[in-house]
């Protein structure tokens, strides 16, 4: 790429990158006037980094893990342990990021090999109950409501540390604003329904 091209399009590319939280897709660049081997030339000489397949970003080794997370996966919910811990329920941050995403979505999505994730396959009809969002520079990522939350991990409390989750559930517990006719229907739509009853329902 001659110098008078690459300077028209790097202004777009850096809007782009914006628009999109810092990282895109190889199909966003084609239409900038941008061919596969434009685009391994700007790898190449590092203006772009390659961060998976078809997907690209600038500066990438000095974006946080969050940046990453919602530029890769703008569809993601976090939940279990790493949803926790935003919430303030365990104070150490969890090694990998843990969020839900439909089970119809491509697996080959998740092989990236920094930063760590563990993905939970949800059906589609009850994905997206009890979203909620939280600010993040500017824009915002979805997780689930508390009530929703504290019936993911009764649910799948075997892939939970044994501190973990008594650590969740007492905070839970101890929450001021907690909606226990709120944590019953999320209860009754994950079916922990006993499990709700016999760990939290003694404390209430």
């Amino acid at each position: 790429m001659n110098r008078t091209k690459k300077e028209q399009i790097l202004p777009k590319i850096e809007k782009l990158m914006e628009e999109n939280g810092g990282i895109i897709k190889a199909s966003q660049l084609y239409p900038l006037g941008l061919t596969y081997r434009g685009i391994q030339g700007l790898v190449a000489e590092g203006t772009l980094d390659h961060v998976k397949s078809g997907y690209y970003s600038m500066n990438y080794k000095e974006k946080t893990e969050e940046e990453i997370i919602y530029g890769l996966f703008p569809d993601a919910i976090l939940t279990m342990d790493t949803a926790l811990y935003y919430y303030g329920y365990i104070s150490q941050r969890p090694f990998a990021w843990s969020f839900a995403v439909s089970k119809n979505t491509s697996k080959s999505r998740f092989k990236i090999e920094y930063p760590l994730i563990h993905p939970y396959y949800t059906e589609p009809d009850v994905l997206k109950i009890g979203v909620t969002e939280i600010p993040f520079n500017g824009e915002v990522i979805h997780i689930y409501e508390k009530e929703r939350l504290i019936c993911e991990c009764l649910k799948y409390e075997e892939r939970l540390e044994h501190d973990t989750m008594k650590a969740a559930l007492m905070k839970y517990i101890r929450e001021p604003e907690k909606d226990i006719a709120k944590l019953m229907m999320y209860a009754r739509e994950r079916k922990v329904v006993l499990k709700v009853q016999n760990r939290i329902g003694v404390w209430l």
